[in-house]
């Protein structure tokens, strides 16, 4: 398949799963702020990874944010599936990952300043 179309795919799903994560935080994530850093979308558009960063509230570790997240995970497919029903005809399966690239650079960061 031809990676502008594997690409516009993950634009597609990196843009309206931010949105879907970003409306439904109060309520399923405890207001938790987690954005959608990266979608990576395999060659038959069957599995996409994505990549979130969590700005965990209210005592709540990342950690705990990200189970949630999990466990929501068939909610979150099926609003996908809503939004974007006219430009795919399979959703994708979705596998979260934690983006540590920001904690990362951070440390790359603070090792430099000493």
């Amino acid at each position: 398949m031809d990676s502008k179309r594997l690409e516009k795919v993950a634009r597609l799903i990196q843009k309206d799963l931010g949105e879907i994560l970003q409306m439904e935080a109060v309520a399923l994530f405890e207001g938790a702020m987690i954005t959608v850093t990266k979608v990576r979308v395999s060659a038959d558009l069957s599995v996409a990874r994505v990549y979130v960063s969590i700005f965990a509230l209210k005592g709540k570790s990342t950690q705990e944010i990200f189970k949630l997240l999990e466990e929501k995970n068939t909610l979150i497919k099926m609003k996908l599936a809503q939004r974007v029903r006219n430009q795919l005809r399979v959703i994708p399966q979705l596998s979260f990952f934690i983006d540590d690239s920001l904690d990362y650079l951070e440390k790359i960061d603070n090792l430099l300043k000493s």
